[in-house]
Order: C-alpha cells, then sequence, then structure tokens
C-alpha cells in the first residue's frame, strides 16, 4: 500500500504473520497464473476513499474474473468494459429510485470520490476462476477495515448486498451508523427484493438525518 490515511490504522495488519503467508500467495500467483485485479489497484478503494472521508461503506465479495474487469472497487469495472449483470441492476435500481440515467461506462470512481467505500472482502482474484483466492487471508484484512470504519464517530451507512455482506453485519457495533441490507443485485436474486430496495435514496436520508452531505450517485458519462 501507498501512503494513505489508512496506513497508521491498518498498520498493525502488516506486521501478522497471515498477511506475510497472504502476500507470498498471491505473488506466487501472479508468478504462475493471471491474476485481478492489476498489483496498482488491488488497495484502489482505500486509496480512493480515505479513512476520514467516509460516508458510506458498500461490501462487494469477490473482485470481478474477467479480462480488464477489476480496478480494485466492487461492483465497478474499468473504462471500455461492459458493465456486469449485476452492475447493470445497480443501475437499474438506481433509475428507478433517484430518477438517475445509467452512464455511458461502468466505472464508480464518482462514488469512491465523494465517501463510498466501494470494499471487497477479497482483493485478488485468479483469471476466470471466482472465488479461487477466498480463505487465503484477504478476509481477516477487510475484516479489520470494517471494524475501523464501524470505529468512526461519524455516522456510516453500510450497504450489504447478499447473504455474504450480511454476515458481516456482525462487525458492525456503532449504534450511531445504519445498515440497510437486501438480496444480491445479481440476476439469480435481484427480483427478489434489490430491485426496489431504495438503497440510494435511503443512504442519502439517513446521511441528511445527521446532518451529513448526501452523496451525489449521478455518474458523470465519460
Amino acid at each position: 500500500m501507498t501512503a494513505t490515511d489508512w496506513n497508521p490504522i491498518l498498520r498493525g495488519e502488516f506486521e501478522k504473520d497471515y498477511w506475510n503467508s497472504l502476500q507470498r500467495f498471491v505473488a506466487h500467483e501472479r508468478a504462475t497464473t493471471t491474476v485481478y485485479p492489476p498489483a496498482d489497484a488491488v488497495f484502489a478503494a482505500l486509496h480512493l476513499t480515505p479513512y476520514h472521508d467516509i460516508k458510506v461503506l458498500i461490501l462487494g465479495q469477490d473482485p470481478y474474473h474477467g479480462p480488464h474487469q477489476a480496478h480494485g472497487l466492487c461492483f465497478s469495472v474499468q473504462q471500455g468494459i461492459a458493465p456486469p449483470p449485476s452492475l447493470v441492476n445497480i443501475f437499474k435500481e438506481l433509475r428507478t429510485d433517484l430518477g438517475i440515467d445509467p452512464p455511458n461506462h461502468g466505472s464508480l470512481d464518482h462514488w469512491a470520490a465523494q465517501g463510498v467505500l466501494l470494499l471487497n472482502a477479497v482483493l485478488t482474484v485468479r483469471a476466470h476462476q471466482a472465488n479461487s483466492h477466498q480463505g487465503k487471508g484477504w478476509e481477516q484484512f477487510t475484516d479489520e477495515v470494517i471494524r475501523q470504519v464501524d470505529a468512526k464517530t461519524d455516522p456510516v451507512v453500510f450497504v450489504l448486498w447478499g447473504g455474504y455482506a450480511r454476515k458481516k453485519r456482525a462487525l458492525i457495533t456503532g449504534r450511531h451508523h445504519v445498515v440497510l441490507e437486501s438480496v444480491h443485485p445479481s440476476p439469480l436474486s435481484a427480483h427478489n427484493g434489490f430491485l426496489g430496495s431504495r438503497p440510494f435514496s435511503r443512504a442519502n436520508a439517513a446521511l441528511e438525518a445527521v446532518g451529513r452531505e448526501p452523496i451525489d450517485w449521478r455518474i458523470p458519462d465519460r
């Protein structure tokens, strides 16, 4: 990780045995196969959303495993890459919820720049093999990220989509925070409760209720 205000907060993790084992595993994977996202984008969520700026945390599970998709932000894809089905459903809900038309790209960095931490629980993946880097140590690291966000005195809106993310509810103990839960935006489940859940307006209402600036969920075309 390059220097951000996250470094002193997470420094203790870098000295633990699991971290060294995890880094050796990822280095071996990169030497012997294709790994996404690129090495310089693994911590993009933390680089683009400083700790002191966080208003919303959206939790994903695993990076996209197709070519050129993943760039370190959950549910987001790089410029020029067609939005995957889950992101298409997120954009559908954005239109239903706030009347915002989808952009002509799938990058969510505009949200990240406003204080939306787009965190995956696992930060790397082998090409074309979903969940291939689960259970190697990333979850221990990102659980600590969630705990540190929970420790903030400023109220934060935690957005948990799907069974995997909702299991992390136990890490959120601050009673001043707001937790929004629904099924996953995947086509397999979106019609069972994600579409129509209005997470964007509800997140902004929660922020405004405590005097925080709402998120501008509109994503400019590129």
